[in-house]
This record gives C-alpha cells, sequence and structure tokens, in this order.
C-alpha cells in the first residue's frame, strides 16, 4: 500500500533530552492546562495518537480505557515502562494512515504535537475520523506557521517563507507549520465541529524561560490562551472538536481492524492473522505490531 513517508522516532530518546533534560517544563506546563480545560469528565475508550513515551497519558483521567498508538515500538517500550501493563492501557505500533481500528470504535483521540509530522494532514485526520463515534471529542495540537515570530522574522527579511500563505510549511524534513484557516477547513471537510480554540506556548523564547519562573509563565499563557476563539498567533494551537453525529458506531465486541483491507480482526496475541488478506501482526511483551512497513523505510 502507499503511505506517505512516516515519521520514526526509533531507538530515539526524546523523551529524556527534549522534555526531562531540554528545558521544557513551560511547554508541558501549557500543555497541561490546554488538556484540563478542553477533555471530558468522564469517558470510555480513547486513542492517544503519536503517545511516544506517554508523557500526556496520565493526565487522561477520566477515561476508562486508554489506546497508546505511536510508529516507534521504543517509544511505547518505554510509555509501558512508565505505565505498567495495567489492562486500562493498550500499547499500539501503528501509522496514522492505516489505523488498525474498526469504524467508530473510540469515543475520544488526542492528536498532540503529532499532526507536524503528517506530510498528508487530511489524509491522516480522515482517519481519525473514521473511528470515532457519533459526536465523540477529539483534541487537535498543530503547529501554526502564523505566529508572532514567524511574521516578525518575515517582515524583516530574516525568514523566505510567508507566514500567510494558506499551504503547510515543511521548514525541515517531516516538520510542517499550518495556517490556522487551512485546519480549520480541512476539519469542516470531515464533519468535525470546532467547540473551542486555545493558543498555547506564546512565551516560547530562551529569554522569557530564563528569567520568568516556569509556574509564572505557565499561568501568563493561560491566561492569554482564551483569546484562541478570536485570533491564533502563538507557535502552538489547540482544538476541541466534536465528531459528526452521523458517523457511524462500531458493532459489539468489534476492536481491530487489519490495516492493509479493513476486514476485524480476533484479538488472539501472541499472533492476529487477517483471514481476508493474510496478513500477520504480532503481539510483543504487550505491545501489537500494526506497521505495514519495515522500521528500516521510515524516515
Amino acid at each position: 500500500m502507499q503511505t506517505p513517508p512516516v515519521c520514526n522516532y526509533e531507538g530515539s530518546d526524546y523523551q529524556t533530552s527534549f522534555w526531562e533534560k531540554g528545558g521544557r517544563a513551560y511547554e508541558d506546563a501549557c500543555e497541561a492546562t490546554a488538556l484540563k480545560r478542553m477533555l471530558p469528565v468522564s469517558g470510555n475508550r480513547l486513542l492517544e495518537l503519536g503517545a511516544g513515551a506517554g508523557r500526556n497519558t496520565p493526565r487522561y483521567t477520566g477515561y476508562q480505557k486508554i489506546t497508546l498508538l505511536d510508529y516507534s515500538r521504543t517509544q511505547l517500550e518505554q510509555a509501558c515502562a512508565k505505565l505498567g501493563d495495567s489492562p486500562r492501557y493498550r500499547y499500539i505500533a501503528a501509522d496514522i494512515y492505516h489505523l488498525p481500528f474498526v469504524d467508530g470504535v473510540f469515543d475520544g483521540a488526542t492528536m498532540i504535537r503529532t499532526l507536524h509530522h503528517m506530510k498528508d494532514a487530511p489524509l491522516a485526520l480522515a482517519q481519525v475520523e473514521r473511528i470515532l463515534q457519533p459526536n465523540a471529542t477529539f483534541v487537535l495540537e498543530y503547529a501554526n506557521k502564523r505566529n508572532i515570530k514567524s511574521i516578525l522574522r518575515y517582515w524583516l527579511g530574516k525568514q523566505k517563507w510567508s507566514p500567510f500563505t494558506k499551504e503547510p510549511e515543511e521548514y525541515l524534513e517531516l516538520n510542517f507549520d499550518f495556517h490556522p484557516a487551512s485546519i480549520r477547513q480541512w476539519m469542516k471537510d470531515l464533519g468535525f465541529t470546532i467547540l473551542r480554540t486555545l493558543t498555547v506556548s506564546h512565551f516560547r523564547m530562551g529569554v522569557f524561560k530564563r528569567i520568568i519562573p516556569t509556574k509564572v509563565l505557565a499561568w501568563l499563557d493561560s491566561a492569554a490562551a482564551l483569546t484562541g476563539n478570536w485570533w491564533q498567533l502563538s507557535p502552538s494551537v489547540f482544538l476541541l472538536t466534536r465528531a459528526d453525529d452521523q458517523g457511524v458506531k462500531a458493532a459489539e465486541g468489534a476492536f481491530f481492524a487489519c490495516p492493509a483491507c479493513g476486514e476485524p480482526l480476533v484479538d488472539t496475541p501472541p499472533l492476529l492473522k487477517c483471514k481476508r488478506c493474510q496478513h500477520e501482526y504480532p503481539v510483543k511483551d504487550n505491545i501489537y505490531d500494526f506497521r505495514l512497513n519495515p522500521p528500516s523505510e521510515a524516515k
């Protein structure tokens, strides 16, 4: 199957080097506040897309079951070591373009710091819409190309690309910034209703993080975030959305589907086999591997 290139964090120490030792306490605190404001009080099944090492997973306290999905098996191993093998969690190695679930099986989903790796963002978002129940909650974060810093750099001639054009900007390989208007249009076309917008990480500059305590900076950011419904000028934007109420609800008992052909799969660890196309998907150390392409082919 043809798949857009996938950003692969296999073998990466991203959680440690970027979040724990990379001076990102401010960004982490801002995202925690945004999620707290947007997540429903309770829910049944949540899909965390681009879960990585499970940094945000403990924040989804209202959901009974959480499925962590990431392309990198090593990231999921780190998440499993952190969260444990509780039946509340499932660990899935797969790419977002081919989600291994039947239609309408989740009543909630999040995609935080993940869409910016999607070369075909509408295709990825369409997969999310497919696996959501009618009226399900979807919290989406995206990297905003029309932020104050990029606007100033463009006006001063220090940046060639325009922050005002609608197309995604690939500033590094498989790292994209998006225009808010484009995101809104894609969501509308897919049947999502945007209920709330929060702007996040307004003060993502080294000088601010050095001279202002993290708690104070995060508090200031939480106040500025409330303007998100009116304008979006921060580098990160959170959307609270609701899936179309005309969607499909999954049949009782169905959960996994073959990512190659869509056939429902029987959950039979240590190996799931598709009766239609004969694809096989191993389960090892609590991690289901539904990747269609070998990791060595991913970027």
